[in-house]
């Protein structure tokens, strides 16, 4: 296995550090400002300059193979740097979850019409998108529970049901629904799904509440909706009836290569910072970075850092040369391994601060909280390693005893 980044993605680096430190960073406290003084929701004015600045230095749509001619070895270190600013560096490059995600999804799938519609849009970064599996009332991480109905009648889809912790609906920006719903309850378990597009101003789409995580409102918001006899036309469609669980697979297997290397750049921040702060901080006549208990948070969150780095790297090679489907276990393994880690890390960093880390006046609170969310989001950790166990319980091992 070859980790090395091709000369592309090492200058595709090297300009998005120096976007970072010259522009990103130094936005952060204007965007957070922007939000405390405006709406919740609203939409900053500063993102849409780093937008430009970010299409003149040519770091955009990144994640897309096919556009950028990146491997997913290659992009796993530009989803790292954007983790350093997880919060706006994504969509300052249009390399933002759910986006993302949905973006592959319609490259997939979707009809030229689909595409032309909503991909091209979507692409230039003048409108975003939620996708709508999960419910409240069912457990979700089994997607053959969700309960919204999609029936056909006539030249329409007719959709009733309730979803929620739908990421990016509480921006207006958001002007389209991939909604997963079961269009045949009498197939098998993994056929009874499909997925439509739902257009955010289609009559009977209701955005019930904004949730937060941890007390935090995001900008782009997670929210619950209700869509009561919801009409589309069957042109809305994404693939055929029936393709919802196969569609929802394809979309996740590079998705937690992003997930997995921006929380690797939370946890670098975090280990940043709190090297910083042990250099700087005085306790008990000496400096923190002199004392023993210190020292070892450092090189717990060194060690599992880089080790969770290699893993992921691994995968997105593994992705490269055999596919999502010959990675499965390894996309399991990072996507409970990279946030538990980063959760570990960041939580050593607030141990360091003080009552400063629990505070806005470092990114860490929130950090921590979102590190957190990692673990339940694309499914709870849980999940993953049932099918890590049952995948390692098929294996023959070359010797017993």
């Amino acid at each position: 296995m070859d980790f090395a980044l091709s000369p592309q993605a090492e200058d595709y680096s090297a300009r998005m550090w120096d976007f970072m430190r010259k522009h990103v960073f130094a936005a952060e406290p204007v965007y957070n400002d922007w939000l405390a003084k405006n709406a919740p929701h609203g939409h900053p004015p500063v993102l849409e300059e780093l937008k430009a600045e970010a299409r003149r230095r040519g770091l955009w749509n990144l994640f897309l193979p096919q556009l950028s001619g990146l491997s997913n070895v290659d992009y796993a270190a530009i989803a790292e740097i954007s983790g350093w600013s997880p919060v706006i560096a994504p969509e300052a490059i249009n390399c933002q979850a759910p986006d993302t995600g949905n973006m592959e999804t319609l490259e997939l799938f979707g009809t030229d019409e689909q595409k032309a519609r909503w991909l091209e849009p979507l692409l230039d970064g003048t409108m975003r998108s939620a996708f709508a599996m999960t419910e409240p009332d069912v457990a979700s991480s089994d997607a053959t529970n969700i309960q919204t109905q999609i029936v056909r009648d006539g030249d329409d889809y007719v959709i009733n049901g309730r979803k929620w912790w739908i990421s990016g609906a509480a921006d207006e920006r958001c002007q389209v629904f991939i909604v997963m719903g079961k269009t045949d309850l009498e197939a098998s378990p993994h056929r009874q799904q499909s997925m439509v597009l739902v257009p955010r101003d289609t009559p009977g789409v209701t955005i019930e509440r904004h949730l937060p995580i941890f007390g935090y409102q995001d900008q782009h918001g997670h929210s619950e909706m209700v869509f009561r006899d919801v009409r589309v036309p069957v042109t809305a469609l994404l693939a055929n009836e029936g393709d919802g669980f196969l569609i929802a697979q394809a979309r996740l297997g590079p998705g937690r290569i992003h997930h997995a290397m921006r929380a690797i750049g939370m946890a670098e921040r975090a280990l940043a910072l709190m090297v910083d702060r042990a250099k700087s901080r005085d306790a008990f006549g000496a400096k923190l970075a002199q004392q023993g208990v210190v020292q070892e948070l450092i090189a717990k969150s060194r060690i599992e850092i880089d080790q969770a780095r290699l893993y992921v790297y691994k995968t997105a090679w593994l992705i490269d040369n055999v596919g999502a489907k010959g990675a499965r276990t390894e996309i399991a393994a990072i996507k409970v391994a990279a946030p538990a880690m980063a959760t570990a890390v960041i939580d050593r960093a607030i141990e360091v601060f003080g009552g400063a880390g629990v505070s806005d006046d470092t990114p860490l609170a929130y950090f921590y909280a979102w590190a957190r969310v990692l673990r339940i989001v694309d499914g709870p950790d849980a999940v993953h390693r049932r099918s890590i166990a049952r995948d390692e319980l098929r294996r023959k091992p070359p010797y017993v005893g």
